[in-house]
């Protein structure tokens, strides 16, 4: 039996196959660590503050005329005041009699009708003065039975709620 010895490897061949071991050796290790990250969880916490909004004025932009028994109902309407730094929903803006003043002697609100108190707005109203729209009540001074005198020069004070 013959025995041949196996002839030791070039240099050439050495160095192919010594990179070739540590380039998949970087692979391996590459992709475990690729796998860590992938498969990486954790916890933390957080907050947030919410902002509020000032509340926006109701203005009335309608003149009305000097009101008598028997007058017809005036309409009222107006806009809003937005003093916010970015717009506010207004779903509604509802007008009542907040006082009678002045008058040459006894009247109140019932010498007036309100019709139409609520009206709907529905809208986004703009930062900003004279900003967005609102109309459909009406006032009216009652026709009543008994003398109304007391009515006359009299100042009626109406009250605005947007919500």
């Amino acid at each position: 039996m013959s025995t041949n010895p196996q002839p030791s490897p070039s240099p050439r061949r050495r160095r192919t196959r010594r990179i070739a071991v540590i380039t998949t050796a970087l692979v391996l290790v590459g992709g475990g660590a690729a796998y860590a990250w992938w498969t990486t969880s954790g916890t933390g916490t957080g907050s947030a503050a919410t902002g509020t909004s000032i509340p926006i004025t109701v203005v009335q932009t309608s003149t009305l005329s000097a009101m008598y028994p028997g007058d017809s109902a005036q309409t009222l309407s107006g806009n809003f005041n937005n003093t916010n730094s970015g717009p506010v929903h207004v779903a509604s803006v509802t007008v009542s009699i907040s006082s009678v003043t002045g008058g040459a002697g006894s009247c109140d609100a019932t010498d007036y009708t309100l019709a139409g108190a609520t009206m709907t707005v529905n809208a986004d109203v703009p930062a900003g003065s004279g900003q967005g729209s609102w109309s459909g009540a009406t006032i009216k001074f009652n026709n009543k039975a008994s003398n109304q005198d007391g009515c006359k020069g009299a100042t009626v004070n109406l009250a605005y709620l947007a919500s």
